[in-house]
């Protein structure tokens, strides 16, 4: 069934995607944070198998994504710039989420949009002693 299911995630992996509009997430009176870096404990390694993704709620309500790539994990902020979609309940192709409403591919590894000229914000996870860990 992991076969089939990699299968049918494969054939939406190359989707020609068209230019939209986004919303602009980033307020010009906001200033970058000054308070120290955090880590938040994200589960352990097996709970998170190699090509799924998951969102890790923040206590003041933000909500991450995490991705496990071939072993290798990243975190992004869950929500894409163009609607508001949850990007961990997208389709994740080797590096590339793509949105599940839009169509909208970001690398997960750069935060980088493949569609049009947006960025996510991506966070750092470090894996130590079975338990992998954001630093926000």
């Amino acid at each position: 069934m992991l076969c089939l299911n990699r299968l049918l995630a494969l054939q939406y992996c190359f989707v020609t995607i068209h230019p939209m509009q986004s919303f602009d997430t980033n307020s010009p009176d906001s200033s970058p944070p000054t308070e120290a870096s955090k880590t938040l404990d994200a589960g352990r390694v097996e709970d998170l198998p190699h090509g799924s993704r998951k969102t890790i709620g923040l206590p003041e309500g933000r909500e991450l994504a995490l991705y496990n790539v071939n072993g290798e994990f990243y975190a992004t902020e869950n929500f894409c710039p163009h609607k508001g979609a949850p990007l961990a309940e997208g389709i994740l192709c080797e590096h590339v989420i793509e949105c599940d409403w839009h169509g909208w591919q970001f690398d997960v590894r750069t935060g980088e949009c493949l569609t049009v000229p947006e960025r996510l914000q991506t966070y750092e996870v470090v894996v130590a002693d079975g338990l992998v860990k954001i630093i926000v």
